[in-house]
């Protein structure tokens, strides 16, 4: 639906009874926020963009540009199943733009887009997917959410150990009716944790599907009565949410690993060199840092072919290397911003035709204490990744990166 006309979306709203228009943004901790408009605003709103209280939004209370405005990408047109059918409710998401109509310097959405960009000079495209896990808790008597965790299931468990199935039934459905494709869904190894996958897209996209599909599994979970916790670590005896991203790089449809393997390896090693520097932007809170090291989550900057607890992951599909997994971030990401540092990383890893240290396939337990100490941490705080932010000569050599860095810091200060 990239090329969408405002017609098109009018004709819609007339044929499809809708009567509340709900523009969206994230804001820089990733947070869905809207203003909802009636139909007959939508034209002003697509050519002129809809102004907002930007100062009162985390990230967007800009001194210099204080005037902001929502300009509705027409392509991301989307019904919300659980909204009542009658009067039905359509959501856009939106690029945040000045008053001229120019985009926003630091708008996240704009950011991704020019990653994304620079990697279709390179003639590739890419494409990410995500496993995100979450805990299902109850409520009390004011559907206030509880610590109590809605079953005592582990890993692959069924009814009636597992409670949660149903409710993932429902997430998944919506999801589908929203063009999201989830791939699949289980119970997880913590109580009341689950897990849903869904495919790749592109970057863009998949980060529009996330901030999404959070929307659904809370609006699904409370229609049901019950929470759902994206929390890094929501009980500290259990394991940890964390959020897997899978990301493949295509050239014409295929691999590049395959069409130019060094182009690949590069990016690759560009990401796993720079994870101290942006680690960050993808574990953003205190708690966050309590996952590393327990449990499967990865504590060093390693990577392999087949164990499944290293930070990073080169899977061999049919004889075939086919993306990487990241297995660092959690939930509490700003999508945009996550995925433009990973991309960053590996365009950067491009230029310096960089190459990937040796594999570590062998299980942690089995290492010597001297062979453990000669693999680099991750960040194991969140004032440490602070830190490796703030003198990365990475994110500070480049103006523009400088000025997220600095806008994000200071969100994460406040």
């Amino acid at each position: 639906m990239s090329d969408t006309t405002i017609e098109e979306v009018m004709e819609f709203i007339e044929e499809n009874d809708v009567k509340f228009i709900r523009l969206a943004f994230c804001d820089y901790h990733g947070n869905q926020k809207n203003v909802s408009v009636m139909p007959d605003e939508l034209k002003k709103a697509a050519e002129h963009g809809e102004p907002f209280d930007s100062f009162r939004i985390a990230g967007f209370d800009d001194h210099e540009n204080q005037d902001l405005f929502l300009r509705p990408d027409l392509s991301t047109m989307c019904i919300l199943p659980w909204r009542p059918q009658e009067g039905r409710v359509l959501r856009f998401y939106c690029d945040i733009v000045l008053a001229d109509g120019s985009c926003y310097p630091l708008d996240p959405r704009k950011l991704l887009k020019e990653a994304v960009d620079d990697c279709k000079r390179l003639d590739f495209k890419p494409r990410i997917g995500l496993n995100s896990e979450f805990y299902l808790f109850r409520t009390d008597e004011d559907d206030n959410p509880t610590n109590i965790p809605w079953d005592n299931g582990s890993c692959y468990d069924i009814a009636p150990l597992d409670r949660g199935e149903n409710i993932r039934r429902e997430i998944c459905l919506t999801m589908e009716e929203m063009g999201i494709s989830p791939e699949k869904s289980y119970h997880e190894n913590g109580p009341g944790q689950n897990e849903i996958d869904f495919q790749e897209d592109s970057a863009l996209h998949t980060a529009d599907n996330f901030i999404t599909y959070k929307n659904v599994v809370g609006a699904v979970s409370a229609r049901n009565g019950i929470f759902a916790s994206f929390a890094p670590k929501p009980l500290p005896d259990e394991s940890g949410n964390g959020l897997h991203l899978k990301m493949s790089l295509l050239r014409g449809g295929i691999n590049l690993r395959e069409t130019d393997p060094d182009m690949a390896e590069s990016f690759t090693a560009g990401v796993l060199n720079r994870m101290r520097d942006i680690t960050v932007f993808l574990n953003t809170q205190p708690a966050s840092y309590d996952r590393f090291g327990q449990g499967e989550a990865p504590k060093h900057i390693t990577w392999s072919i087949e164990n499944r607890s290293r930070l990073l992951r080169i899977p061999v599909i049919n004889g075939k290397k086919a993306g990487f997994i990241l297995r660092s971030p959690d939930s509490g990401i700003n999508p945009y911003l996550a995925f433009t540092m990973i991309i960053r990383a590996g365009l950067a890893g491009i230029k310096n035709n960089e190459k990937l240290p040796a594999p570590v396939d062998k299980s942690w337990r089995h290492l010597t204490e001297d062979e453990k100490a000669a693999y680099q941490k991750l960040p194991m705080s969140l004032e440490e990744a602070i830190d490796c932010a703030k003198n990365s000569d990475f994110l500070n050599e480049d103006e523009s990166l400088h000025a997220i860095v600095e806008r994000f810091l200071s969100v994460l200060s406040m």
